[in-house]
């Protein structure tokens, strides 16, 4: 009872003094002193076969880290593009000594985490444990199994990985801007196509492990409860007689920035917004005197919530979700870039407005404040990392593979606080450039382009492999492009698969289609049945068993969906869809139905195989961008949109194996890929025009 009495006579107390402390609300409260950053410095040693030991002691808790890099530089792969991130993924596909399944149950049970990829490996374990982690981290590396089941298994996934992405505009920007700042033909600028994967084997993955998992520029770097006795002792016998390649660092030469700022316009028709890149290559070394102040123009530029992108195009304007930028750095040429996913309809405005506060930057129109935002941002991010041990090994590494001071991490946060509004302006005006910079935008051509010439800037076209467009003529006077000498029009394309299936004829004959088709996906197996009569009539029901998993019905003017037990009709919107299919042969309509708008945008390529692009815009508005064989006039692939959940989710479909059903040529295998989910129909048993009537679409 006294205690309770001594408490609450002490928080009266104390109230009472707080009030009568006068605060003044109106001002901020000054910011203190950056924080003291105690790193403690490494012991370093090196072995005779040339990697580099690096001990960070840390006895705080009963935990060890090991990470090994080895820095071999960019790599350019050439034809052989993602050999080497392939070659990363299989070395953790198991060791000569032991299997994949009994490696990974031998780092589950000791309860370690254990990784590898192409640039190294790391292992993370409580003390006990973590002699065993190590040295299944150091057999992985040492002694790789490389199966050929794995090899097998991983290339088709990356191949699924790279289709999921084909029609991701996200995706389509950051690889066109990438191969056009640096080069197509330069390790900063290559990219991974279907192409380069599909001809790899099983011995180009060993020859890249031969030629860069290695010893020889490597730096092994641990953090946590142990000495530098015991580390060097494990190192020694983990690796001491390891062996490789002689690596050395890649002499990079430096690319320009355009001689005038340009448009590189992708078209993704598909697209529901612009994705936005603007900026251009900076030489920026962590040993960069800039290096600091550049830090804190970005974090004001485009750093976060409360930068001067972000709060113009987001909170101002409403153009996008977010809008941010980057400063790339390191011992090569890097790039800044402001981003944003924008309206298709502002993308010209969102472009003008990112370059405004560029120019903000540029004639240093930055107010205190922001500055003192920027700088608390970083004491706090900065010293809530020093938490993570893999920071601090990082720290160590870098130190070295920089040639940064040694106390380069120590006096981090001081060199920030340090940084003055005129630093920024100055380092603004050097490295943000709004004369010779890239635009790249991914989106809606037909939405995005007539707009685009209001900037000032040419504007040029590419495909989203970086090609330049090769079309019959520009879209919008003004626009870059060369001229195609192909006569062929929308109409010849569409009259020429219709002949290549057997006719305009024959195909005026099919008035319905009953399909019996499969399904394998996610380790199961699915039948079901498809058909489709004419006018726009649809049904498509499949079964695990005897249990129906999907139906969709759809009569011409209504119908339903359901998934299971759950059943429910079709949206307005959904129905809209469904009427884009005005028969069983719906290129038929194309060119009878003035529903339909055609266009032909020019060559391209289906795996090998050259392609003439129709792009078909639908009664419902909906845009199919669909290619067929320069060589049979057969369809190949399709890119267009399809309704989920109530929204528009990017598609591609592939038409394969062609078979002879009846008087008409009928793919057989139907593969749609949709928000990665990729769905794969084999078409077992076709019937034109016979088991199919009204009941079935009710």
């Amino acid at each position: 009872m006294k205690k309770v009495i001594i408490v609450a006579l002490s928080i009266v107390l104390l109230q009472h003094g707080f009030a009568q402390i006068k605060v003044d609300r109106s001002k901020k409260p000054a910011a203190g002193p950056a924080p003291a950053i105690s790193i403690k410095d490494p012991v370093i040693f090196t072995l005779p076969n040339g990697m580099t030991v690096l001990v960070v002691e840390n006895h705080k808790f009963p935990k060890v880290s090991a990470s090994l890099n080895i820095d071999a530089g960019p790599i350019l792969e050439g034809k052989r593009t993602g050999l080497v991130n392939l070659m990363g993924q299989m070395l953790g596909e198991g060791t000569t000594n032991m299997p994949k399944d009994k490696f990974d149950e031998a780092v589950d049970i000791i309860g370690a985490e254990v990784s590898l990829y192409a640039s190294g490996g790391s292992a993370s374990a409580l003390t006990r444990y973590f002699e065993k982690a190590f040295n299944l981290m150091a057999d992985g590396l040492k002694n790789p199994a490389f199966p050929q089941a794995s090899f097998d298994k991983l290339k088709s996934l990356t191949i699924t990985g790279l289709k999921s992405n084909e029609k991701s505009a996200p995706a389509i920007a950051a690889r066109v801007n990438a191969a056009l700042s640096y080069g197509k033909q330069t390790a900063m600028g290559e990219f991974t196509t279907e192409e380069t994967v599909k001809g790899l084997i099983l011995k180009d993955v060993k020859d890249a492990y031969k030629n860069y998992i290695t010893p020889s520029r490597s730096y092994l770097t641990f953090v946590g409860d142990i000495t530098p006795a015991a580390a060097k002792e494990l190192t020694t016998k983990a690796f001491g007689r390891w062996s490789g390649k002689k690596l050395s660092l890649p002499v990079i030469p430096l690319v320009k920035n355009p001689a005038k700022t340009e448009i590189d316009f992708v078209d993704v028709p598909t697209a529901v917004q612009g994705e936005l890149n603007v900026g251009n290559l900076v030489s920026n070394p962590m040993n960069n005197k800039d290096y600091h102040a550049l830090l804190v123009a970005n974090q004001i530029l485009g750093g976060g919530a409360e930068s001067k992108l972000f709060m113009n195009l987001r909170e101002k304007h409403g153009f996008t979700y977010g809008s941010y930028s980057r400063i790339g750095s390191g011992r090569f040429q890097s790039l800044f870039t402001a981003s944003a996913a924008v309206r298709s309809d502002k993308v010209d405005s969102a472009t003008a407005e990112i370059f405004s506060e560029i120019l903000n930057m540029r004639d240093g129109k930055i107010t205190q404040e922001e500055l003192d935002i920027a700088k608390a941002k970083y004491n706090g991010s900065f010293a809530l990392g020093m938490e993570d041990p893999s920071r601090t090994a990082t720290y160590a590494s870098n130190i070295l593979i920089n040639n940064l001071p040694k106390d380069f991490y120590k006096t981090f946060l001081q060199k920030i606080n340090s940084v003055s509004l005129n630093d920024l302006k100055r380092v603004s005006g050097i490295y943000f450039n709004e004369n010779h910079s890239r635009i790249v935008i991914a989106g809606n051509g037909s939405v995005i382009l007539p707009k685009l010439m209001r900037l000032g800037y040419p504007v040029k076209k590419f495909d989203r492999y970086a090609n330049p467009v090769i079309d019959k003529a520009a879209d919008v006077k003004g626009i870059e492009t060369a001229k195609n000498t192909n006569s062929i029009s929308a109409s010849e394309i569409i009259e020429t698969y219709l002949k290549a299936i057997g006719g305009k004829d024959e195909v005026k004959k099919v008035t319905s289609m009953s399909s019996v088709i499969g399904l394998d996906m996610m380790g199961r197996s699915f039948e079901g049945v498809e058909k489709k009569m004419n006018p726009g009539m649809q049904m498509l029901e499949l079964k695990m068993g005897t249990m129906t998993v999907m139906k969709m019905v759809f009569n011409g003017t209504s119908g339903f969906q359901q998934q299971g037990p759950q059943k429910k009709d079709l949206s307005e919107k959904e129905i809209k869809e469904a009427q884009d299919d005005k028969g069983v042969i719906p290129q038929l309509y194309y060119i009878t139905d003035g529903a339909y708008k055609t266009d032909y945008l020019g060559t391209g390529k289906v795996d090998d195989e050259d392609t003439y692009r129709l792009k078909v815009v639908m009664p419902s508005g909906r845009t199919s961008i669909q290619e067929y064989s320069v060589k049979t006039g057969l369809l190949l692939k399709e890119e267009t949109t399809s309704i989920q959940e109530g929204a528009d989710i990017p598609m591609t479909i592939e038409y394969k194996n062609y078979k002879k059903t009846g008087a008409l040529l009928l793919p057989t295998e139907i593969t749609r890929n949709a928000g990665g989910q990729e769905i794969p129909f084999k078409y077992k048993e076709i019937k034109l025009n016979e088991g199919v009537t009204d009941a079935d679409f009710k």
